[in-house]
C-alpha cells in the first residue's frame, strides 16, 4: 500500500478513503477521481480480491473510468467508485451494508453509489437506510442493466456504420462475452434485428437461456476471441484485450458493455494498427450512469431512454476526432471527455457560488 500517494499523483486523483468495521467485517474502499463537473458517482463492486493492493488498483482504475464516462456522456457528475473486499456469495448481511451506507455518509455527497458486480438493488436499499448518496434503488429507476445494453446497442450501430456504411447488422456474427443483465439485453437487441449470436458465459443457466430464447451458439470461455465473427462484445469483466487475446482476433469492430477492456493502452493501438475498430467502453456503456443520473433528477425512463440514444452520435464524435486527429479511438474519446471537464470547470471557476 505504499504507493497508493504515488498511484493518485499519475492520475490526479482527489481522494481514496479506506473503512473498516471489525463488527459486520466490512472491508471497502471509496475513491474518488475528480469532482470538477459535479459529485462522483460509480456503483459499489463486491469482489474476493486476492490482495488489497489488487483492490486498491482495481478501484482507482474504475473511479477514473466513470470520470471520463460521465464527461463523454455530457452529465453534470464526477467519477468515483467503491469496492468491498469479499465473498459475494457468503459475507453479505444488513449491517455490512448498513455499515457501508455510514460510510457513504461520511463523505457528505461528494460520493453518490450504486449497484455494480455482485451487487444488486436490494443491497442498496440497506444502504439507504443509513445514507441518501445512493441511487438505482427498488421503485425507482431500478436495474440499469437494460439501459446499458440499449446504450451499448447504439454504440454498436454507430459503429456498424462506421464500418460498413450502414447501421444493418442482419446476417453479421456478434461473439458476446457474458451474458448476465447486461449480455441478456444486449443479446436481445442483436436478435431482434436480424444478428446472429456467439456466446460465452461462466455460468450455464445463461447460457441455456440465450441459447434458447435467441438461438445463440455456445462456446467455451477460452475460445471467444477466436471465433469468426464481426463484432465482439466484451460484456463480462476488464483487461480481456490483451497480448494472449489479440492475436486470435479476427473481428472487425469491438464494442461492449465491460469497463477497462484494455488491459494496457497499448492495446489500443495495436487494435488501431489492425484496422479493428474499438468503441471506448467508457463511451459505449454509459447507458447505466444515465439511467441512474435521470434518478437524481426524478426518474423518468423515457427521458433516459432518449439520452441513452444519444450514445450513438457519442461514438461517432469519438470517431471524427480519431480521424481528424489520425489517432487510436480510445484517445479520442479521452480527449473529447478531456475538453468537456476543461470547459465546464472554467466556466464554473468564474464567480463563487455557495
Amino acid at each position: 500500500m505504499s504507493k497508493v500517494f504515488e498511484l493518485m499523483g499519475e492520475h490526479d486523483f482527489e481522494q481514496v478513503v479506506f473503512n473498516y468495521d471489525e463488527e459486520s467485517g466490512l472491508k471497502a474502499i471509496i475513491c474518488i477521481h475528480d469532482t470538477t463537473l459535479g459529485p462522483a458517482l460509480g456503483g459499489t463492486r463486491m469482489w474476493n480480491y486476492d490482495t488489497e493492493e489488487e483492490a486498491v488498483v482495481d478501484v482507482t482504475r474504475l473511479a477514473r473510468g466513470m470520470t471520463y464516462k460521465a464527461a463523454a456522456a455530457g452529465l453534470n457528475l464526477g467519477g468515483g467508485k467503491a469496492v468491498i473486499i469479499g465473498d459475494a456469495e457468503k459475507d453479505k448481511s444488513e449491517e455490512l451494508w448498513r455499515s457501508f451506507g455510514r460510510f457513504v455518509q461520511s463523505l457528505n455527497g461528494r460520493y453518490i453509489t450504486a449497484e455494480d458486480v455482485n451487487t444488486t438493488v436490494n443491497d442498496m436499499a440497506f444502504v439507504n437506510e443509513e445514507t441518501e448518496h445512493v441511487t438505482g434503488l427498488p421503485g425507482t429507476s431500478g436495474d440499469p442493466s437494460p439501459v446499458t445494453a440499449f446504450g451499448v446497442w447504439r454504440s454498436m450501430l454507430a459503429s456498424i456504420e462506421e464500418k460498413y456504411g450502414s447501421t444493418d447488422i442482419s446476417g453479421k456474427t456478434v461473439a458476446v462475452q457474458g451474458v448476465g443483465s447486461v449480455g441478456y439485453y444486449l443479446c436481445k437487441h442483436i436478435s431482434e434485428a436480424g444478428g446472429k449470436l456467439i456466446v460465452t458465459d461462466i455460468k450455464d443457466s445463461r447460457l441455456e437461456k440465450v441459447k434458447s430464447e435467441f438461438g445463440a451458439e455456445v462456446v467455451a470461455p477460452d475460445e471467444i476471441y477466436g471465433v469468426d465473427a464481426e463484432i465482439f462484445a466484451p460484456t463480462a469483466l476488464g483487461a480481456v484485450i490483451n497480448d494472449d487475446t489479440i492475436p486470435q482476433f479476427k473481428f472487425d469492430i469491438i464494442c461492449g458493455g465491460a469497463n477497462n477492456v484494455l488491459a494496457e493502452e497499448r492495446h489500443g493501438d495495436i487494435l488501431d494498427e489492425k484496422d479493428i475498430l474499438y468503441a471506448p467502453d467508457y463511451v459505449a456503456n454509459a447507458g447505466g450512469l444515465i439511467n441512474v443520473y435521470d434518478e437524481l433528477q426524478g426518474y423518468n425512463k423515457e427521458r433516459a431512454l432518449s439520452r441513452a440514444k444519444k450514445i450513438f452520435d457519442n461514438t461517432k464524435r469519438v470517431y471524427e476526432i480519431s480521424k481528424r486527429d489520425n489517432i487510436p479511438t480510445y484517445k479520442a474519446a479521452d480527449i473529447m471527455a478531456e475538453e468537456r471537464i476543461a470547459k465546464i470547470g472554467r466556466v464554473r471557476s468564474n464567480y463563487l457560488v455557495r
